[in-house]
């Protein structure tokens, strides 16, 4: 098979590009190798008709009106905004923390306990607030996430929470847009798919020479395998999930998503309740609920890659990687794996956008 361009990969950054380019009158093949389409985005409705998200829950936010509009192109959204707790000492409390949790728990006039550029992710954190906050949320639920201790773990991976001043329980106020597509990510994807050649269950890696493109080859797995380890593997983390139906019970906790960050709940990360991402006229209709536990774990299989470990080591093996393949003629690798960084759907979409842009304007 021979075409303009084969994309390596269904989810949303293999998705995005393909649509745009054969929008533009270019030929495109998708090669998966999962049984399904969309990536770690793929949903699917349980027999008791709640539908979750097989990979680990995804909030749909955004602030920008393009990728809001590209979305609404495939899939009829309807609201939802985010409430995640955190399981304190026998009490929800609120992730991100709230200014107020830290007033009531340390007093009025607080300082973050650490001053000066961070050099790592603990010190990071400590500028943020007083350690016995730190202590409560953050350290231990790191050292569960990442199976290390936080002082290993690069400064910036801080980015992804903050300190609030109100309390404002919403994970993502901030964002214009949030929402969860009607009939699931799933559909959404086959959608944007639709009229473009799809091949599932078949590992490009091991069948490359019967997929030609003319003009690209882009691909979004793991960069390191890609290249066949060459330098070494990459570090990756993932999630166990144990997903469990609860018949006799109409709801088990009070949002969608509790995170237990303290090692005295157990090696548990987070539950999920999916019945709280669903419309509630539709919930109300459901007999029972259903549970997902998830625990941190480092795989080796690449299909259970899911987060790139922030630390200084693994940056260092990317940048190896990645002056290879910006080397290598012919060759795109984009996407939370082949770039090594984590990407929110939002800004996944946006580059993907922006990457399929460069295409065309390259190939004109």
């Amino acid at each position: 098979m021979q075409v303009d361009y084969v994309i390596i990969g269904s989810g949303l950054t293999g998705a995005v590009i393909a649509r745009l380019l054969v929008d533009a009158g270019r030929s495109v093949v998708v090669v998966e190798r999962r049984g399904h389409v969309g990536g770690n985005i793929h949903d699917q409705v349980h027999p008791c008709g709640i539908r979750y998200h097989t990979y680990g829950p995804h909030y749909f936010r955004t602030s920008d009106e393009e990728v809001w509009a590209l979305v609404n192109r495939f899939a009829e959204f309807y609201p939802f905004e985010a409430v995640v707790k955190c399981y304190i000492d026998g009490v929800y409390e609120n992730w991100p923390i709230a200014a107020s949790y830290i007033r009531q728990t340390v007093g009025l006039h607080w300082e973050p306990e650490f001053r000066g550029k961070p050099s790592n992710f603990e010190e990071a954190a400590l500028s943020m607030m007083p350690r016995v906050i730190y202590e409560k949320f953050v350290k231990p639920y790191n050292e569960k996430q990442w199976g290390v201790p936080p002082c290993q773990l690069a400064a910036d991976l801080c980015r992804r929470f903050d300190v609030r001043e109100d309390d404002d329980p919403r994970l993502t106020p901030q964002a214009k847009y949030q929402g969860l597509p009607l009939h699931g990510y799933t559909a959404m994807i086959e959608a944007m798919l639709a009229d473009i050649p799809v091949v599932l269950h078949c590992d490009w890696l091991k069948y490359r020479h019967s997929f030609l493109a003319s003009k690209m080859y882009i691909f979004t797995g793991p960069i390191d395998e890609l290249f066949g380890y060459r330098y070494g593997r990459l570090k990756y983390r993932a999630q166990r999930r144990e997903l469990e139906y609860l018949s006799d019970v109409p709801w088990r906790q009070p949002v969608v998503q509790v995170n237990y960050p303290q090692h005295a709940s157990g090696p548990q990360l987070r539950t999920i309740e999916w019945k709280h991402l669903l419309p509630s006229h539709y919930a109300q209709r459901i007999q029972g609920t259903l549970i997902t536990r998830e625990t941190p774990f480092t795989p080796e299989d690449p299909n259970q890659y899911e987060y790139p470990f922030p630390d200084e080591e693994n940056r260092r093996l990317y940048e190896r990687y990645r002056e290879l393949a910006e080397k290598t003629p012919n060759l795109l690798v984009c996407g939370r794996l082949g770039e090594y960084r984590y990407y929110d759907m939002d800004h996944a979409i946006g580059r993907a956008m922006a990457l399929a842009r460069q295409l065309l304007r390259s190939s004109c």
